[in-house]
């Protein structure tokens, strides 16, 4: 794949993070308003309605918030799963010397807030949470980091992105080995079987996207219904889509494309409108301090930013990787911090992590407190460092 088509792959993708995360930025607000006034019963009551049809003597009916979580989530991670499919085969992971230093970067970022987060909650009923500290929002991240604009050098604009596709990667594995409770065999059976059969598109190269995206759906569907979550699928399907190594759009760079706007304009407003619902209440500015508040605020701010920063200096010193151009360790300490944002997947993790509904609102509220620590300090501290180098844009 060309340079030049790879780097308007990558405008699209930056422009479309940029305008997403401030409508995401809207929709937080109006659901944090709706909470806090007297229509949150009937907006609770919205989300507890059952949708779906009846067939014969099957009842195929979830939820309002069930749809959202569960199958519009499975389309964004599809988006996720297809942009790291296409950065492993012609972009920032599509070589070792390439993908070394973001890869590091990413798993310091996930290790060491998961570390922070054990050290507060070991032993006690908030343990599980472990994993909500490590996910990087990467659609409010990257809008940050474009607001920047010529503050701070394009390659720290790519490996942000890289970082956090492999941060999402990495979330992905941690939901779907240790966030699955009850594995049934027979649908994880019939799983692999369509699985298999999308693999065999791809092996003749079968280019028609209908093809894919109907048995996809019944992939989600017997997915959903193995006990592993659902969104799991949305990555499988991903993997499955012919990519190509031509100037030609291949059908996983069409769908991708095709998904952005959905993803970005739709899905996740939808989602942050039907999850940052917090009734704000005293206690829980004292949950700030509890473990669970403390483990995710310093986990996301603090873990991430010295996680991130401190495997990147490891990879170096190692010669592992090497630094973005036109970079120094002060623009990765800012990167750092601008990981700890970690909404969307955060609060997502959340709501797999806690049955108690009020170990999950304060989770919510410590992660959106902790986004707004990170993506604040974080704009300041990069917007601040004089870059004396000429930069030459995207």
């Amino acid at each position: 794949m060309s340079k030049l088509f790879n780097l308007q792959a990558f405008r699209d993708f930056i422009r479309s993070g940029q305008i997403g995360g401030i409508i995401l930025m809207v929709c937080v607000a109006i659901s944090l308003f709706i909470a806090n006034s007297s229509y949150s019963e009937g907006f609770a009551n919205l989300l507890a309605t059952d949708l779906g049809i009846t067939f014969g003597g099957s009842s195929y009916s979830f939820t309002v918030s069930a749809w959202i979580n569960d199958a519009l989530m499975a389309v964004f991670f599809l988006l996720v799963g297809l942009e790291i499919k296409r950065e492993m085969l012609e972009g920032e992971l599509s070589s070792l010397k390439k993908a070394s230093l973001p890869v590091i970067a990413a798993l310091g970022g996930m290790l060491v807030p998961a570390l922070i987060y054990f050290a507060f909650n070991h032993n006690t009923p908030t343990a599980s949470g472990w994993g909500i500290p490590m996910a990087t929002d990467i659609a409010f991240a990257l809008a940050i980091i474009s607001m920047l604009g010529k503050s701070v050098p394009t390659s720290l604009k790519i490996f942000m992105a890289a970082l956090a596709i492999v941060d999402d990667l990495g979330a992905i594995l941690v939901i779907a080995v240790f966030y699955t409770n009850e594995v049934h065999f027979d649908y994880l059976l019939m799983a692999a079987g369509v699985l298999a059969l999308l693999f065999v598109f791809n092996f003749f190269n079968i280019k028609p996207l209908f093809f894919y995206l109907i048995p996809g759906i019944f992939l989600w569907y017997f997915i959903h219904h193995s006990g592993i979550h659902a969104t799991i699928a949305g990555v499988l399907l991903a993997f499955t889509i012919p990519c190509n190594a031509t100037n030609v759009e291949s059908p996983l760079e069409k769908l991708e494309h095709l998904l952005n706007g959905p993803v970005n304009y739709f899905i996740m407003p939808i989602f942050a409108l039907a999850n940052t619902n917090i009734t704000f209440q005293k206690e829980m500015l004292g949950g700030l301090v509890s473990p669970l508040g403390a483990g995710i605020i310093l986990g996301l701010f603090a873990g991430k930013t010295i996680g991130v920063t401190l495997f990147s200096w490891l990879a170096v010193k190692l010669k592992l990787g090497t630094l973005p151009s036109r970079s120094g360790w002060k623009h990765i300490i800012g990167l750092g911090m601008l990981a700890g944002i970690g909404f969307t997947m955060s609060i997502f993790i959340s709501l797999l992590s806690f049955s108690d509904e009020m170990h999950v609102t304060e989770a919510k509220f410590a992660i959106l407190c902790a986004s707004i620590i990170a993506g604040l300090i974080g704009f300041i501290y990069l917007k601040s460092i004089k870059n004396t180098k000429e930069e030459v844009t995207a």
